[in-house]
């Protein structure tokens, strides 16, 4: 039979404590920071200036501890009451995209904290002032028909806002602002029915006013048919008058230069029954000499 091999008793309690001490130092002693993320080292307490970038790294055990902050694009979503120009009552919701520097990580996580301090003391403020100075340089109305205008400024305001506030803390450009959305705007419910009003007016009076058109290219297009029809009529007359007055005046003509030509047509104009005449003196309605 095989033999166990030969266990050193007086030394198996130190391997033993070794073995035990690196069980519990080893998982200190490194850390992995996942991507989009970086490390803030707290040395004792302390944060240090340099941070660590996403990937493995060694650390002092027990001394250094490590804190993950998200340097990818966040979104950020608040609403704000305000008034507008006109003192209407204006509700807007807000999302912001924006996110961290990197460099400026240790910085931030210590003068103001992690992610939810950071929206809480500086993007909600930072919103709710800048919809309230924006929305106040415009009416109601305007906020709906300026929107992309309005939004701008919004945005510019809001990274004015920051970058005063990380200035006063010392960290210039901590906070990068991607992208700023009005998701609503919310007024109130007179605002609203007047507005109902306003667009159901001003539809009756489009559909007046193409009415109103119709109507006339109508009457229009019956005048200019009429026109057409008694330009024709005129036309026509004009036409036979001229026809008849240029045959009247080749048969005048031609009854000038040929008497035989009239009796010819007083011929074709008798009926046939003799005149009856008083008196002794009577003028015969036709040569019947010079017919025979």
């Amino acid at each position: 039979m095989s033999q166990l091999p030969n266990i050193d008793a007086k030394n198996f309690p130190k391997s033993l404590i070794v073995l035990a001490v690196l069980f519990f130092l080893l998982p200190s002693a490194f850390v992995i920071v996942d991507a989009g993320h970086v490390g803030v080292v707290k040395r004792l307490g302390a944060v240090q200036a340099d941070y660590l970038e996403e990937g493995f790294h060694l650390k002092t055990p027990f001394i250094d501890k490590i804190t993950h902050i998200d340097v990818r694009l966040q979104t950020m979503r608040s609403s704000a009451l305000s008034a507008s120009k006109d003192l209407q009552t204006v509700k807007t919701v807000v999302t912001v995209q924006g996110s961290l520097e990197a460099s400026l990580a240790p910085k931030m996580y210590q003068k103001v904290g992690g992610l939810p301090a950071i929206n809480l003391t500086i993007i909600q403020p930072a919103i709710k002032e800048s919809v309230k100075a924006i929305t106040a340089k415009y009416t109601a109305e305007e906020l709906v028909t300026k929107r992309s205008e309005v939004k701008i400024e919004i945005q510019k305001s809001i990274q004015s806002f920051i970058d005063t506030t990380l200035n006063n803390k010392k960290i210039n450009n901590g906070i990068i602002i991607a992208n700023v959305a009005i998701t609503d705007f919310d007024f109130s419910d007179e605002f609203n029915r007047a507005i109902e009003m306003k667009v159901k007016a001003e539809q009756e009076a489009l559909q007046a006013k193409n009415e109103k058109i119709k109507r006339v290219t109508q009457a229009e297009a019956a005048a200019a048919e009429k026109k057409l029809s008694a330009d024709a009529d005129a036309y026509e007359i004009t036409a036979g008058s001229r026809a008849r007055a240029d045959a009247i005046e080749r048969e005048a003509q031609a009854l000038k230069g040929n008497p035989a030509l009239i009796q010819l047509r007083l011929a074709e104009k008798w009926d046939g029954k003799l005149p009856r005449f008083n008196g002794s003196s009577a003028v015969p309605f036709l040569n019947i000499s010079e017919q025979n």
